[in-house]
């Protein structure tokens, strides 16, 4: 299949816990990234309805462990409130993407292996990652 074009995010009630479809169309995916040993950050991303990656509205919250948690569940309140109150939790399908923030790699990151495997990645912190096939 090779690299991705669109990598399929399902809700859970975990790390995909803020995934979804707003009023408009608009497909979301609300995260907890952060940089081991490093800061805690909230990032919203925003794509349209064929998963092109719209806008990324990215805040750190802290150096971890100073303050960061309680920072980071403001700021995710915050930006969920934002979306409205009209969303669905529900799966998505995003095209991979990259952003700099902060000096910092951040998004649905696709790469590939020395086997030539490919894999996209939420980063940073790779808390989630996502194989063959991109649509399960």
């Amino acid at each position: 299949m090779g690299k991705p074009k669109l990598v399929a995010i399902e809700h859970d009630d975990y790390q995909a816990e803020f995934v979804g479809v707003t009023a408009d169309g608009r497909q979301f995916f609300l995260d907890s990234p952060f940089e081991p040993g490093g800061h805690e950050f909230v990032a919203l991303y925003l794509f349209d309805a064929k998963g092109k990656l719209l806008e990324a509205k990215i805040d750190d919250c802290d150096e971890r462990g100073k303050g960061s948690l309680q920072k980071c569940a403001e700021l995710q309140e915050q930006r969920l409130a934002e979306l409205g109150s009209d969303v669905s939790f529900e799966r998505i399908e995003i095209a991979p993407f990259s952003i700099e923030k902060f000096g910092i790699e951040f998004g649905l990151i696709a790469s590939q292996d020395e086997e030539g495997i490919w894999s996209a990645e939420v980063m940073p912190g790779n808390v989630m990652a996502f194989y063959e096939p991109w649509d399960s």
